[in-house]
């Protein structure tokens, strides 16, 4: 009788007492991270991506957006990213993403940095505004801008995302495709995207020096991207040993812990960069 009463005020559909909780508390998180946008408590992390065989002149940085919490602690986005994504704080973080990740290229005039995007904020006015304003001051910031968009999100509405990069491209920004092999994109629409770069997901990469079935993997989406001559990026390196199979085998760029953990503090202060084409 004790457990009954104990789930007894547990709403509809919550039953199982593990399940409300984890309910409740994404509903919390949700909540935190809510109230962080609202008051602009976020910031960009800087990670880099650096060329094979030059690792130590990193090609750019990517800019991770931060969420903190009122004490000022960081939300991992793990914990919050695919809840928003479809709500209006997902369009809001993208645009504080971008508004900051433009100051950061207005502020070092030879920094080139990639901006996630989800592909709903095409559609999102402000965040239009945000991007034509910025490229607008700057002339030079469109060709050092990279947006990244996941598999998941550009198959979402293929062929809006098809318009949107063709028109942004002749402005020179260039467009990564994140998370390559999630296995969502349909390769009808591949050829069709003409995406300068792509990042192979950390998925296949990470342990790939002891993986076959990574290493055949990996290859077979390292293959299509150079049919379609794309620059190829393996995220999450994180052992040596996977770095130097991934530089064996010819993958374009690297980026993960065993080049540096992302840090809200500008790296290429202290490292210089070199470009590369994408």
């Amino acid at each position: 009788m004790g457990q009954k009463r104990k789930w007894a005020n547990i709403p509809a559909g919550h039953d199982n007492p593990l399940n409300y909780a984890v309910s409740a508390r994404d509903r919390s998180v949700i909540d935190m991270v809510d109230q962080a946008v609202r008051h602009k408590q976020v910031m960009l992390a800087y990670q880099a991506v650096v060329p094979t065989g030059q690792e130590g002149r990193p090609a750019f940085y990517e800019g991770l957006i931060r969420v903190m919490d009122e004490t000022g602690r960081v939300i991992p986005a793990r914990d919050f990213i695919t809840e928003i994504e479809c709500m209006e704080t997902g369009r809001v973080i993208d645009c504080l993403a971008l508004e900051k990740g433009l100051r950061t290229l207005q502020g070092f005039p030879d920094l080139r940095l990639s901006v996630n995007m989800s592909a709903r904020s095409i559609g999102y006015p402000r965040w239009m505004r945000i991007l034509k304003r910025g490229i607008g001051q700057d002339p030079t910031v469109a060709e050092r801008l990279i947006l990244e968009i996941t598999e998941s999100s550009a198959m979402l509405v293929p062929e809006l995302v098809v318009g949107f990069m063709d028109d942004l491209q002749k402005k020179g920004i260039s467009f990564a495709l994140d998370d390559f092999g999630a296995g969502f994109t349909s390769f009808r629409y591949l050829r069709e995207f003409y995406f300068d770069i792509v990042k192979i997901d950390g998925q296949f990469i990470r342990g790939i020096a002891s993986s076959p079935d990574n290493q055949v993997l990996t290859a077979a989406l390292k293959s299509i991207a150079e049919q379609f001559d794309m620059v190829t990026i393996a995220e999450s390196v994180e052992q040596p040993q996977d770095a130097a199979y991934l530089s064996a085998i010819g993958i374009d760029c690297m980026q993960g812990y065993f080049f540096g953990a992302p840090t809200v503090e500008p790296p290429w202060l202290e490292t210089p960069f070199s470009r590369v084409s994408a």
